[in-house]
């Protein structure tokens, strides 16, 4: 069934927030990386044996017809090497996709595009390629990718010929079980895949008939078709009634629809989707060696009640555990968990201590700015508060958070600095209320935020800010769906 940009929005988000969030990436994922489609893949073989490419629906049948012709698959096996090792350009769909915490990928594609992307954010990887990598675990891995059709490295046992379709269950049958359990207690989200994998159909269908009614719910992209696609009118009505029977077809599988009007418009779709699901992470900003006379004995105990505020109300906290603001903020956070019997700690906190030389060294400069800013992607809101420390027993405004808010800033974060707290974000509540509209959220509560010292005023403060920033959120998703 076709789905709106909202629900898909809503169900995907909670899936990534819950664990249980996959990916099945399809040949046209890796298009915006310069890699060939299937049919410029085997544009030179079907003329090989005096057949037109154009012409050709069944590629699975074209490459077995060449490996009957030949006698063999070398010239197959050069093919896919010489197309799948070359140059390649930022794919942001790929880049967006691995930020996000999706520990489950399957792929159809040969190429190392996911695992590359997934190294670089620093993410251990763990690529099962043959079927005997299905009984070893990498340890402490961060995702796991599925690559059922093979790999680059292995051209000679990758998945292209009626033959090797033919035997899957024989030689690969254990991704094929491994993937109706993920289909099973996994949402997917295909993408860049044609629905046209012999082996696919046959697992969906296999689950369709155990679960009947009962199959999780999955989500693809489907570009509409267009009058601008076709040389003719008659065509045209044709391919029309062709996807509504496909898209209904689909949902037999529960997988539910996203009709796009062009495949740029997923990239759009998906950085939209990583705010959505970063808006729930708030990340803590602040250091203090003195709170400042009007904060004299509260310092403490109004971090610790922002901590726990914050867990009380479902939000994740990054804290970089400054000094005399974030042990107070972990602290009250803590105290709701375990009140509360909350499960896991790391769904809710995550805690990024700095190392503490304090040395003029230039190495450990840019790796505490690269910390930082590594930190601050996660978060879509930043809190700021206090933000002072002692240095040779002289206490003075402190640098980190002030470059806090410049990464913060850059990056396009909401902001909520407690001007009240004083010091650096002090300085820093007076610089970005002078940017009205760019802070628009702030200006009702620019009272509370400047002047209060009442704990829970600020508390309840934040809390409206906060609730009219998901507001807007979802204004932006409502508009998208109606446009």
């Amino acid at each position: 069934m076709q789905v709106t940009i909202k629900e898909f929005y809503r169900e995907f988000t909670r899936a990534l927030r819950e664990g249980y969030a996959a990916i099945f990436a399809g040949a046209g994922l890796s298009r915006n990386s310069g890699f060939v489609n299937w049919k410029e893949l085997l544009r030179e073989i079907a003329e090989d044996i005096n057949l037109n490419i154009e012409k050709e629906t069944d590629l699975i049948a074209l490459t077995q017809y060449y490996y009957n012709e030949r006698g063999g698959r070398n010239d197959i096996n050069q093919t896919i090497i010489n197309n799948f090792n070359q140059e390649t350009t930022h794919n942001e769909n790929i880049a967006c996709l691995t930020r996000l915490p999706i520990f489950t990928y399957w792929t159809t594609n040969y190429d190392k595009l996911l695992e590359d992307s997934l190294n670089s954010y620093n993410k251990k990887v763990d690529v099962k390629i043959h079927s005997t990598n299905l009984s070893t675990t990498l340890p402490q891995r961060d995702a796991v990718i599925y690559k059922m059709h093979g790999d680059i490295s292995d051209p000679a046992n990758a998945v292209i010929s009626k033959d090797d379709y033919e035997s899957y269950n024989m030689n690969r049958e254990l991704f094929s079980t491994a993937l109706k359990g993920d289909l099973v207690s996994k949402t997917f989200l295909f993408i860049g895949f044609s629905f046209q994998d012999p082996n696919l159909e046959y697992i969906l269908s296999r689950i369709r008939i155990l679960l009947g009614k009962n199959q999780r719910s999955h989500y693809c992209f489907l570009k509409k078709v267009t009058k601008d696609d076709f040389d003719c009118e008659d065509d045209f009505k044709y391919a029309l009634i062709k996807q509504g029977l496909q898209i209904k077809d689909l949902g037999r599988y529960s997988i539910n629809v996203l009709l796009i009007d062009s495949y740029e418009e997923i990239t759009t779709i998906l950085l939209s989707l990583e705010k959505k699901y970063i808006l729930n992470n708030i990340f803590i900003s602040g250091s203090a060696d003195v709170y400042g006379d009007a904060w004299v004995g509260k310092g403490e105990r109004f971090s610790a009640e922002l901590g726990k505020m914050l867990i009380k109300n479902n939000y994740k906290i990054i804290s970089g555990i400054g000094h005399g603001v974030g042990s107070f903020v972990i602290s009250g956070a803590l105290t709701e968990i375990m009140e509360n019997k909350r499960s896991k700690i790391d769904r809710y906190l995550c805690m990024r201590p700095f190392p503490y030389q304090d040395i003029n060294d230039e190495q450990l400069v840019k790796f505490k700015t690269t910390y930082r800013e590594n930190m601050i992607k996660e978060a879509g809101i930043c809190i700021f508060l206090f933000g002072n420390k002692t240095i040779n027993g002289k206490n003075i405004y402190a640098d980190g958070v002030r470059e806090e808010f410049e990464i913060s800033k850059k990056l396009n974060k909401y902001l909520i600095p407690i001007g009240s707290t004083g010091f650096v974000t002090k300085e820093i509540f007076n610089e970005i209320t002078n940017e009205r509209k760019r802070f628009w959220y702030l200006q009702p509560e620019i009272d509370v935020l400047q002047k209060s010292l009442n704990i829970d005023e600020i508390l309840n403060s934040i809390l409206r800010i906060i609730n009219e920033i998901r507001a807007y959120d979802k204004y932006q998703s409502n508009k998208t769906d109606n446009a």
